[in-house]
């Protein structure tokens, strides 16, 4: 039951999530991963390495800070990026087990620009 609603929470996120395991193979993206990369080849990117779709020297920083992440528990978040273009910040995240073992990483996108939509607008009608 946890599982469905922990992969309800990444689905119904309108950022792109791409989670990957220790060896850099993509092994899930929500929806708005799927559509963000379409162009890079989108769900058929499951199963593949990450590192494939960067550059060397993108390489060489994934591979730097997923040894960080493994040199202690407390390594779990790394500003990697801001987007102009977008108004975002983006970072890498460690994924845990219960024990603290790292099982994985992904890419977290916080977007900046200020939300738009009035305070507990349910619209209109009933739904």
């Amino acid at each position: 039951m946890i599982e469905h609603l922990l992969k309800s929470v990444i689905d119904s996120d309108e950022a792109a999530v791409v989670i990957c395991d220790l060896d850099h193979t993509v092994i899930y993206m929500n929806p708005a991963a799927v559509k963000r990369y379409a162009k890079r080849g989108g769900a058929a990117l499951i199963g593949s390495s990450l590192l494939d779709c960067h550059n060397a020297d993108s390489n060489e920083k994934i591979n730097r800070v997923l040894e960080w992440f493994r040199k202690s528990e407390k390594n779990n978040k790394v500003f990697t990026y801001h987007n102009a273009a977008e108004n975002k910040d983006v970072y890498m995240i460690a994924l845990r087990d219960d024990t603290g073992k790292l099982i994985g990483y992904y890419e977290k996108h916080e977007y900046r620009t200020p939300e738009s939509m009035k305070l507990y607008d349910l619209g209109n009608g009933e739904a």
